[in-house]
């Protein structure tokens, strides 16, 4: 039936919905999980105007939905889950709950795999030479020095001094001649961080218990071959971004870093390596560039462990008897053993046990994180000595902050507590009781200002009670204020000091004091020095204190070589003067070489460059040397475990040496050293100009081998060919294009230096 009137635009119905503007239809579409496209297109059921979706598809684009069920989902049926249907663009759009979404870790706290440690055969000598001159004393000459043997078998080094007395030297009988101090194999497992120690070693001890010297060996964990390891535990945060978004993190109001965020949760873990109490603001910006900023406080210690890390020690041997004034002088046998281990972020729990003939002790402490409030450490021990007992306590709070650092410690011992200290000392005592408190304020434009008390009852009884005030501030030019007063408690004198520093850039610094004693002496001092350069150079001290009694004078130079450091200086008053001198070094021998440098305490590096001599060596991008004639130069500097850069510059070296590598990255044992070497090769090599017999250059790409090594080439460009492997005399044969060939016979001299180019050549 026809209407009988027109239909006008306000009486039209209004126009179908995009889903309802189809039929029932199978999909493919973009998914957009909030504001997040993923890069494969979704199959979507449409069934009567509702979306349908496979769980699975849901849960491989990273949506967890809590209780959903297998198979096709109405995406209307899921609570907190929004869509929308882009028919112009083919996208599916979801907006679901940011816990929804996987969540991602910002910073990786994962160690890199550990590099292997390398040592080359070697020996090593430490020496300081002293000799000295005083009115009153006399003269005398020490010799003090390390010897270390090392190879992939581990690392021997002994220690020890000569004294010889040149004219009136004074000293006891007993420290004249040689004595030896330590003698000590050591051998590291980088996998497992163990050091195991042979010889005289010293044991391992907690900030509760005391370290004795034994001869014997000892297990214990290695932290130090891992110099990217950080033991203590770090904070994390947590949040969740519901749209993807920018982070930026702040530490103590300094811009720490930045990253992309996805929406869902996510764990802030590249917290940069800090100690005490701070504050971290953790800002996301959205793509409309709306903020939203979150402060954190947190609170970092060293002496926690992280959960499930272990700190050990172990040793066994013969108490050390009248170490530096016996060579061989061993007692009873005794073992000691001490653990630290994180039970959790928050709790390291401590132990620690001693064991001899006559004596056990035994003790259990922790250190405990409260908060953001600092840390508390307590410790308990017991000990038995020769049928006496006694007990230990110690308790102890620390806190710091970038205004304020407090420290408190107390140590309370009862009865007869003994430890292995005293094995062999049964009439001396451990002292009864110790106590300190020490306070930092950071006033910021006014300065730092300290103080702290200590008190300690010795064995005997007797008491000294000390106290200390100090206050420094920074001045105009880099030169600052330092005041300083200090009184032992139950005297009525204060002992005061004043100190002005001035730096003067490379020049030198001066420094002006005025001091008082506790008993009022009066003193005035002055002193310009300046450091001596890390590579090479030279470094001076002079001083001129001014008091009631006699004035004292001080004056030293020191003069660092390559190979040596030298010192000389005098010091004292008008009526007795001392006048010294110093010379310190290392000679290492290695690869049949004999290298001298300043004194090497930790790791070095031997780079060889097979003979070739005053090749450019770096370290760590800088230029540390050339190598000498036999090719070989000392790197002095590298530390135990660190993957350092070694480079060779080869672009000195004549065209003739080929080298296979010009960098590597080396870890080098701590104590001992490593031949590392650079292969470098001398060829003779030719390039060759070839013509044929009207003087035109052989076609390109022509076949050419050389008849002695076997080697095949083309001809180049204008006729050129490269050859090298070559001898004196040489013949190639050429194959040309047209199926003929044709030899060319020609010298080259072995001593080139560079590249000879022989021709024009006729190929006949």
């Amino acid at each position: 039936m026809l209407c009988c009137g027109p239909l006008f635009g306000g009486e039209l119905p209004p126009p179908p919905a995009s889903l309802e503007a189809v039929g029932d239809a199978q999909l493919y579409l973009e998914l957009v999980v909030n504001q997040m496209s993923s890069p494969e297109l979704v199959v979507v059921q449409q069934r009567a105007g509702r979306l349908y979706m496979a769980s699975a598809d849901l849960q491989a684009a990273g949506v967890q939905v809590p209780g959903l069920a297998d198979g096709d989902v109405a995406l209307d049926s899921i609570n907190g889950l929004h869509s929308d249907y882009d028919s112009q663009g083919q996208r599916l759009l979801l907006q679901v709950p940011a816990a929804w979404l996987p969540t991602q870790a910002i910073g990786n706290r994962q160690l890199y795999p550990a590099s292997e440690a390398h040592s080359s055969l070697g020996a090593l000598l430490n020496y300081d030479l002293y000799l000295s001159d005083s009115d009153d004393a006399g003269t005398y000459l020490a010799a003090w020095n390390e010897v270390r043997l090392f190879d992939t078998w581990g690392t021997l080094s002994s220690t020890g001094q000569w004294r010889q007395a040149l004219a009136g030297d004074d000293v006891d009988d007993s420290q004249k001649g040689f004595r030896r101090y330590d003698t000590t194999w050591r051998y590291t497992d980088e996998t497992r961080l163990l050091t195991l120690e042979m010889g005289d070693v010293l044991s391992g001890a907690l900030p509760w218990t005391s370290s004795v010297r034994l001869g014997g060996i000892q297990v214990s964990r290695d932290f130090a071959v891992r110099p990217d390891l950080v033991t203590y535990p770090l904070p994390a945060f947590a949040g969740e971004a519901a749209v993807p978004s920018s982070l930026d993190l702040f530490i103590n109001g300094y811009k720490s870093s930045s990253a992309q965020l996805q929406p869902g949760p996510y764990t802030l873990t590249n917290i940069p390596f800090i100690n005490g109490a701070g504050e971290a603001v953790v800002v996301t910006t959205d793509a409309l560039g709306r903020q939203v900023s979150t402060t954190l406080p947190f609170y970092v210690t060293s002496s926690l462990l992280q959960k499930g890390l272990s700190d050990f020690s172990v040793a066994a041997g013969s108490l050390r008897r009248d170490y530096a004034l016996r060579d061989f002088a061993y007692g009873p046998g005794v073992a000691a053993a001490s653990l630290r281990y994180g039970l959790s972020d928050r709790f390291t729990l401590e132990s620690h046990a001693e064991v001899a003939e006559s004596l056990a002790l035994g003790g259990l402490g922790g250190n405990w994180q409260v908060g953001n409030w600092g840390v508390v450490n307590a410790a308990l021990s017991q000990s038995r000595f020769d049928s006496l007992s006694g007990q230990q306590w110690s308790l102890g709070y620390q806190y710091n902050s970038p205004r304020l650092g407090f420290n408190y410690q107390r140590l309370q011992r009862r009865g007869d507590y003994a430890d292995l200290s005293l094995l062999d000392s049964p009439y001396t005592r451990l002292s009864q009781r110790s106590e300190q408190v020490s306070l930092s304020l950071n006033l910021a434009r006014y300065g730092s200002l300290g103080a702290g008390y200590f008190d300690v009852r010795a064995g005997d009884n007797s008491r000294t009670r000390l106290l200390n005030l100090s206050w420094s501030k920074p001045l105009w030019g880099n030169s600052s204020l330092y005041l300083s007063a200090n009184r032992e408690i139950g005297n009525s004198q204060w002992a005061v000091q004043a100190q002005w520093v001035i730096p003067f850039d490379l020049s030198g610094t001066l420094s002006l004091s005025l001091e008082r004693s506790n008993s009022g002496e009066q003193l005035q001092r002055v002193n310009y020095s300046r450091a001596v350069p890390v590579d090479s150079g030279v470094g001076y001290n002079l001083g001129y204190a001014n008091s009631d009694r006699e004035a004292y004078r001080q004056a030293d130079l020191t003069w660092r070589l390559q190979a040596v450091q030298l010192q000389v200086g005098a010091y004292g008053t008008e009526s007795d003067t001392t006048r010294w001198a110093d010379a310190s070094g290392s000679l290492v021998w290695m690869d049949a070489g004999v290298f001298a440098a300043n004194r090497i305490d930790d790791a070095f590096v031997v780079v060889s460059t097979d003979g070739f001599a005053d090749v450019p060596v770096r370290y760590e991008n800088q230029l540390v040397g050339r190598t000498d004639n036999n090719g070989h130069l000392l790197v002095p500097w590298s530390s135990g475990y660190y993957r350092g850069k070694y480079e060779v510059d080869p672009m000195e070296l004549p065209s003739t040496v080929q080298v296979s590598q010009v960098e590597q990255r080396i870890a080098v044992r701590r104590g001992s050293g490593y031949l590392l070497e650079f292969p470098m090769q001398r060829v003779v090599a030719a390039s060759l100009h070839l013509v044929d017999a009207a003087q035109h250059d052989l076609p390109l790409g022509s076949q050419v081998l050389d008849e002695q090594s076997g080697a095949r080439t083309v001809v180049g460009w204008d006729g050129l060919v490269y050859l090298e492997g070559l001898s004196e005399h040489n013949s190639v044969k050429v194959a040309l294009s047209d199926g003929s060939s044709c030899r060319v016979q020609f010298k080259v001299p072995a001593d080139q230096a560079q590249v000879p180019l022989i021709g024009p050549l006729v190929c006949q």
